[in-house]
């Protein structure tokens, strides 16, 4: 398949994520575990006929740890679709590269360029805007924005712990390890929680179908196979259409609406992310 038709097709897949989960109905938690859990189902029976899922131990270690973080990731920004829009949640969980790159910065000791700087101011200008800056001064936040964040530095975190493994195991066992440790986690999550796990209406079932299949399994295969193939700075410049995409889809489908200040902020927010992708112009000696 062409590299960039694979990577189209990834983003309008995940970008029905928070469609299908406002859609469900359900505890966002139950939502996350059917989520991964119905993509693992799928994907262990080739897994286990075709493929050779013995590796390090080190590595089966690191890619379960991360789908540990990615559950959370996943739960928390599940919980914040209960509280704002799915346009400014979806959003928001972009913020990643911005955390990557402080993390990578303060904690791993990386430099990072001046148009990293540039790009996270602007996406903060972006932030204040989306927030009110009246909110800011007084400390009074949206809980769903909170978790929005939240889920935004999860997957940072998740981003920052998986880097490299993908150069050592297939992209399949991979998934295969760390889908079985985030639906184990969630499933013990929503267990504790007293949620229900079994009985649902048809409408919910096909939402985690739909999520499972569509924006788990076909969407993240799809993008990592576009990763082979294109520059990782440009895939991650390109995923951030899944904020335009969700949005328009959240209108039409969930028909929700935007203030001013939120569209503003939004397209603040989105150049700064972009803007800390780029790459300085070398000069030709």
């Amino acid at each position: 398949m062409n590299p960039k038709l694979s990577l189209a097709i990834g983003i309008l897949c995940i970008s029905f994520s928070p469609i299908f989960v406002k859609l469900a109905g359900v505890s966002p938690i139950t939502t996350a575990f059917f989520r991964v859990f119905t993509a693992w189902v799928v994907l262990a029976p080739y897994c286990l006929a075709k493929i050779d899922l013995k590796i390090a131990q080190k590595d089966m270690m690191t890619a379960m740890f991360g789908g540990l973080i990615f559950a959370s990731d996943i739960a928390v920004w599940n919980i914040s679709l209960q509280h704002i829009s799915a346009t400014v949640s979806t959003l928001l969980a972009n913020l990643a590269p911005v955390w990557v790159g402080l993390i990578s910065f303060f904690i791993l000791r990386k430099k990072s360029g001046l148009l990293f700087w540039a790009g996270t101011c602007v996406a903060i200008l972006g932030m204040i805007i989306l927030v009110g800056y009246q909110n800011i001064m007084h400390l009074q936040f949206n809980i769903g924005i909170v978790l929005a964040l939240l889920a935004s530095l999860f997957y940072a975190i998740y981003i920052v712990i998986t880097n490299n493994i993908l150069k050592r195991i297939g992209t399949l066992v991979f998934m295969f390890y760390n889908m079985l440790a985030a639906s184990v986690f969630l499933l013990v999550i929503g267990i504790w929680q007293g949620n229900n796990m079994v009985s649902f209406s048809l409408n919910a079932w096909l939402c985690f179908l739909g999520m499972g299949l569509l924006c788990q399994l076909t969407g993240w295969i799809t993008i990592n196979y576009s990763l082979k193939f294109l520059e990782g700075t440009k895939v991650s410049i390109a995923l951030l259409g899944q904020t335009v995409i969700a949005g328009i889809m959240a209108v039409f489908l969930l028909h929700e609406t935007l203030a001013l200040k939120e569209i503003i902020g939004s397209v603040i927010i989105l150049a700064g992310i972009a803007i800390t992708f780029l790459k300085p112009s070398q000069s030709i000696k």
